[in-house]
């Protein structure tokens, strides 16, 4: 299944600059042409243990499930780890030509790509063969569109293999539940789990995660976050033709269905609500939001072209996420923390732009910098961080499981924008206990299934209508 939609029918990206942040590249792409010398050398000569593995030559072997840009990143990513050999051996997806694009890419990297014809697998039972190409202690990259995240997941439990998979990992309440008690299976066999969260991999955020726990900030008082900037992704779409499979259609446009992606919420601001709540070590209790459809004109798709949530803490604290698709509008895309002592930039551009930086008083103001990050370069890409400490964890046979923190951001991402859809006041309780799945029955889906929204006789689809529509999203 492919997380990657086609080059979406919209206007230009906005690439005006703000006033406040410093602008900077967050692809995968970009960051893999950093930070690669002497990756890893301290883990040069480690022993695998072998019952953490199943290659007896300490070969790691793995299979990529959903081949868009995300999946092809992720595979680079981890065939960039130097101290652990990892090879692909198997691939699969339910768009061949998503799965062709991906192979001909990674198959330049070098013999560690290693994915005859017999091992390119199409169709929503492709998971199952990819993994059945594997052994215990192999691993598994999940990359879909999150509906089939516990699908795939289980799976994997089944099968005792290693996870790696993308965020969102949820977008409601039933699936919430769901995987944190695969989570727990996961632990219980040993099974090491990253999830591409990959802030708390980045050794800038790394280092002003303890100097916050040691209350070189004070106690935070307010956080935000600003993801602010033109058309992006698949979030924008026209009406289906009609042609071809109606669900196939949708599952290629995944950021215009909530339940495929969570929607442009979920997906893109995950990263900020992430790292600012791992910096307050908790996750929010409520969350009441704003947000509205202004230029949407022929598109069908779910989003809002802007949103305003404003979190609450069990303690009080405020985190404020501000996103915002629009031409023509400010480019603001950068984290912050005000806390009794000062100012704190978590991010300084993008998801996770370096350098975190730490500021006496509560203007940014560089006559008042405590302190800026360092980080080595060869540590400079958290893409491949979050790889190598995976893998380290499988090679040193450390306790790794991301599942519980990768579950709870989608979760609150996923708040945000329900309380914006829905126009009311929603509380984390109530959304982890509700009882609408946005995909039920997506394991047993073929091509020709009816998607979990169909289109009206005009080829729209079900907006959010806040105040009107209050029970639900759509």
């Amino acid at each position: 299944m492919s997380d990657y939609a086609p080059k979406p029918n919209t206007p230009n990206n906005d690439t005006s600059n703000t006033a406040e942040s410093n602008t900077g590249s967050t692809r995968r792409d970009f960051l893999n042409t950093t930070g690669k010398v002497a990756a890893a050398s301290a883990f040069a000569g480690l022993a695998v243990p072998s019952n953490v593995h199943a290659q007896a030559d300490n070969e790691i072997r793995f299979a990529l499930i959903g081949c868009g840009g995300r999946g092809t990143g992720a595979a680079k990513n981890a065939l960039n780890v130097k101290y652990a050999p990892l090879k692909l051996v198997a691939m699969a997806d339910v768009f061949k030509h998503r799965l062709d694009v991906s192979y001909n890419g990674l198959k330049r990297t070098g013999p560690r790509v290693d994915v005859p014809p017999e091992r390119q697998f199409i169709g929503f039972e492709a998971y199952k063969q990819a993994m059945d190409v594997l052994k215990p202690g192999d691993i598994a990259i999940f990359t879909t569109p999150l509906a089939f995240r516990w699908v795939h997941f289980t799976y994997a439990i089944k099968k005792g293999l290693h996870v790696f998979m993308e965020k969102p990992v949820t977008a409601d309440g039933p699936t919430s539940r769901r995987m944190l008690e695969l989570g727990k299976q996961a632990s219980k066999k040993n099974l090491k789990v990253g999830v591409g969260l990959m802030s708390r991999h980045s050794r800038a955020l790394q280092q002003l995660h303890k100097r916050v726990q040691d209350g070189e900030v004070g106690d935070i008082l307010s956080m935000r976050g600003y993801r602010m900037h033109g058309p992006v992704g698949s979030a924008f779409s026209t009406k289906w033709n009609g042609q071809g499979s109606e669900l196939m259609w949708q599952i290629s446009r995944f950021h215009s269905f909530l339940w495929a992606s969570g929607g442009c919420f979920n997906d893109f601001y995950i990263h900020h609500i992430d790292h600012l709540c791992w910096m307050k070590n908790a996750f929010p209790v409520k969350a009441q939001a704003t947000g509205g459809r202004h230029y949407r004109g022929d598109w069908v798709d779910q989003n809002f072209d802007n949103y305003s949530v404003e979190y609450t803490f069990e303690d009080g604290t405020k985190l404020h996420m501000d996103g915002r698709c629009m031409n023509g509008a400010d480019r603001i895309y950068y984290s912050a923390m005000h806390g009794t002592k000062g100012l704190a930039i978590a991010s300084n551009g993008g998801d996770i732009g370096m350098p975190s930086s730490i500021y006496k008083g509560q203007k940014r103001d560089k006559a008042n910098q405590l302190w800026e990050s360092k980080v080595a370069g060869a540590e400079r890409n958290a893409y491949d961080n979050e790889w190598n400490d995976l893998v380290e964890a499988i090679v040193r046979d450390k306790p790794f499981n991301e599942v519980e923190h990768g579950v709870m951001s989608s979760l609150t991402s996923s708040l945000g924008r329900y309380a914006a859809h829905t126009g009311k006041e929603t509380k984390m309780e109530t959304l982890m206990n509700s009882d609408h799945e946005y995909a039920p029955g997506c394991d047993k889906w073929t091509p020709e299934s009816a998607p979990p929204i169909k289109a009206d006789k005009d080829g729209k689809y079900p907006v959010p209508q806040p105040g009107k529509v209050t029970d639900r999203e759509y």
